[in-house]
């Protein structure tokens, strides 16, 4: 039970993790199911952060808390829907091609501009967060955002043949991850209300909308597109939080 955990808190995080041996698939596949515990343990500290800082001006708290953030993932995601963006862009409805361009290291204008646009959103709604003193949205964020992984990758078929993604997707008990899903969906209202349903129900139509174009597109997911998924969700839940609960 531990080492999935510790599997998932190493990939997703940049809290120092030691692991020995080899990592079996099948505890790659079991680290899914801990995805959004990671969620809200990421949340719990943007949330702490948040609290710490509120005697700060709210922009330069929110720039803090957003450094912190990336800081604390590694801007994982934040690669994710860079080169996402670049090889749908670049692309041109060839899949083949886009699969190709997401290998591309090299960062084009598409991916530039959508991560300027994603911090800067991010920034607005953290500093909005921090004015109001309520700190519950960063916690939601991450936690909403990670649930939506195990989802995807119990629907959507993994394109990309070997490597950890592979791995993580024939691993993930079926079972488990139904229920770690449900689980995870129906704490949200319950912990944030209306505007927790109202952020909830946002982020699925994103979710099946971003799962529908992937499929068209490439017939599936990878790890980029996941990342991708993920920073659009926390965006989209931080926003309609920041909105109904103002």
């Amino acid at each position: 039970m531990i080492r999935p955990f510790l599997i998932a808190l190493q990939f997703l995080t940049r809290i120092p993790v030691r692991l020995a041996g080899e990592l079996a698939a099948e505890d790659l596949g079991r680290s899914l199911l801990y995805y959004p515990l990671v969620g809200l343990i990421l949340g719990g500290l943007l949330a702490a952060s948040a609290w710490l800082l509120s005697s700060a001006p709210p922009l330069l708290a929110g720039a803090l808390v957003l450094t912190l953030w990336v800081a604390l993932t590694g801007a994982l995601h934040l690669d994710g829907l860079a080169d996402s963006l670049d090889a749908w862009a670049g692309g041109r409805g060839d899949p083949q091609r886009t699969l190709a361009l997401m290998k591309d290291p090299h960062c084009g204008p598409q991916g530039v501009t959508g991560l300027v646009l994603v911090l800067l959103l991010k920034f607005a709604a953290l500093a909005a967060i921090l004015e109001a003193g309520d700190y519950l949205p960063l916690i939601l964020a991450p936690f909403v955002a990670r649930t939506a992984l195990p989802l995807l990758f119990l629907t959507t078929p993994y394109v990309r043949p070997g490597g950890l993604g592979a791995a993580l997707a024939s691993g993930l008990p079926r079972g488990a991850g139904i229920g770690i899903v449900l689980v995870g969906y129906a704490l949200i209202p319950l912990l944030a209300g209306t505007a927790g349903l109202l952020a909830l129900a946002c982020s699925l139509i994103a979710f099946f909308f971003l799962r529908n174009s992937m499929n068209n597109r490439i017939g599936g997911t990878t790890g980029d597109t996941a990342g991708a998924m993920v920073e659009i969700i926390e965006t989209i839940v931080l926003i309609t939080m920041v909105i109904a609960r103002n």
